[in-house]
């Protein structure tokens, strides 16, 4: 259904938003999980000499992990973006 809201135009895709939106969340959040296991590991690394060299590649891992996220953020938006263009040009 589109609706026009002033000047804006409000374009209802239903589902297939709430698919993307999901898809996009649950990567977010296992990448999230990911970031906290690498820290958590390369923190216990720290505390033994022989194994400090290894926890430092683990922050680095998940340093450039959390720059992850705001990358699956902007995916998911331009998605759906996309879709919602391609529902307006079929209406």
């Amino acid at each position: 259904m589109i609706q026009r809201n002033g000047p804006e135009l409000d374009i209802d895709i239903g589902n297939k938003h709430l698919v993307i939106q999901r898809r996009y969340e649950a990567l977010g959040a296992f990448n999230d999980l990911l970031i906290a296991i690498w820290f958590l590991i390369g923190s216990f690394f720290f505390l033994n000499d022989a194994l400090i060299e290894s926890g430092t590649w683990l922050f680095i891992v998940g340093s450039a992990q959390l720059l992850l996220k705001p990358s699956i953020k902007l995916m998911g938006l331009v998605h759906v973006s996309r879709v919602q263009q391609r529902a307006q040009n079929t209406a």
